[in-house]
Parts: C-alpha cells; structure tokens; sequence
C-alpha cells in the first residue's frame, strides 16, 4: 500500500462538523484530504484531484449520495476510484442501493474515530494486496482484461466497473473452473476485518453478469462462484 502521505481522499458531506470531524482525524494519520460540501463540488474535485477514495454521504440536498457515486462510475476517469458511502444507522436500506449504485463498502454513523480509521486503512490495504494473476491480461471469447490498466472490455467496448467489481472479477478469472466460496470471496475482495452485508456479493455478482454478460459468471447455489471459460 502507498504511505498514507501519499493516498488522497476527498470527503463529501453537507454537515461541517462531521467533515471537521472526520477530516482531523484523517490528517492525524498523515493522509492528504480534500474537502466537498455537495454533490456538483464532489464531482469535480473528483476530476480534479483523482482520490484513492471517496468517503461520500448518502443524504444530501440538489444531488444526493447515490447519483454522485453512478456519476463518478460512469466517467472513464473517476470509474474506478474507491467510494465509501456514510450512512445512519436507519438507512439499511442504502447499503444495497449503494452497492447497486456502485459503492465499494459503507461506514454508519455515529463515526467512531478508531473504528473508522481501520476500515479505512483495510478498505486501502485490501486493494492493494487482492490476488494478482501472473498474466497481465485474460482474455476469453469476446471478454478481455488488462489488470495493469484496470480495464476491462467486452466485444472490443470499454466497460467501466467499481473497484471493488474489477477485484471481484479479478478473483474468479484467477483461476478460471475453481468454485470460490463466499467466505473466499469476502476475505479477498474485502478483507476479514471488514463486515459487510449478505447481499453484498450478490450484488456485486449480479452488476458483473449485466456488464459482461450472464455465460461467465456461474452460480453453485450453497457453495459460491465460478468463472466459466468454456
């Protein structure tokens, strides 16, 4: 992983005293932090700064959470940038939207400064050290992967993905035949010390399968997932 003086985040919160909040805290860890006070501003900071991450809120006015995230993952630039969502505890509801809206992970409120920070620091440090095929590139039928380039095309058309989708599918095309179980799935796309949802990865699974097609992707219903080559 980069030394925290060289990762970026931009924070996105209309609340001052949350981004004041959270933002000393990020700076005691020597991260370098960029502040947006609405969606329009956090779009084009975005652009301007290219974040490792995004620690967007949900609930905003003019343009809420989750039409920043679709923005920023339908923009070739900010595509793959990490989005990690806050949300209050009574917004279950958003963390599957989130996913849907292509969130890598979620954080509630209230924000407790430890606990935050170490979900930070592994949402980074597990994008760094996923399971990396020898081979910079994978191609099979119509679909290719440059793992360098974080690209993934499908019928020679570019497919923008989250990251935490790019990763997922890194995983499977790892070894392409062998079934990974969930628990496989979750330690390596988002780590142990991680919690997330149930329905993460089928989230995750079903946003893959409408972007590169529904044949790669199988489902060993009890056991987990497989890419299938054939």
């Amino acid at each position: 992983m980069k030394d925290k003086d060289q990762i970026k985040i931009l924070l996105v919160d209309d609340d001052p005293d949350i981004v004041e909040f959270m933002s000393y805290n990020l700076k005691k860890e020597t991260y370098t932090v960029f502040v947006a006070e609405n969606g329009i501003e956090a779009i084009k900071k975005a652009k301007k700064h290219l974040p490792d991450l995004i620690i967007l809120d949900v609930m905003m006015p003019e343009m809420d959470g989750m039409q920043v995230c679709e923005a920023l993952r339908n923009d070739k630039t900010t595509a793959g940038i990490l989005i990690c969502f806050l949300t209050a505890r009574a917004e279950d509801f958003s963390q599957i939207a989130g996913f849907n809206a292509g969130a890598d992970d979620y954080v509630t409120k209230p924000i407790r400064p430890a606990v935050f920070l170490k979900k930070i620091e592994a949402l980074l440090r597990r994008t760094d050290n996923i399971l990396m095929p020898e081979e910079k590139h994978f191609s099979c039928d119509s679909l290719n992967i440059d793992f360098k380039a974080h690209s993934v095309t499908v019928n020679e058309k570019q497919v923008l993905m989250a990251k935490k989708e790019f990763l997922l599918l890194k995983l499977l095309v790892s070894s392409p035949g062998k079934v990974f179980s969930r628990d496989e799935i979750y330690s390596y796309v988002w780590g142990d010390d991680i919690i997330v949802g149930d329905r993460t990865i089928d989230v995750h699974i079903r946003k893959l399968r409408e972007k590169i097609g529904d044949k790669y992707i199988l489902t060993l219903k009890g056991i987990g997932y497989k890419f299938n080559s054939n």
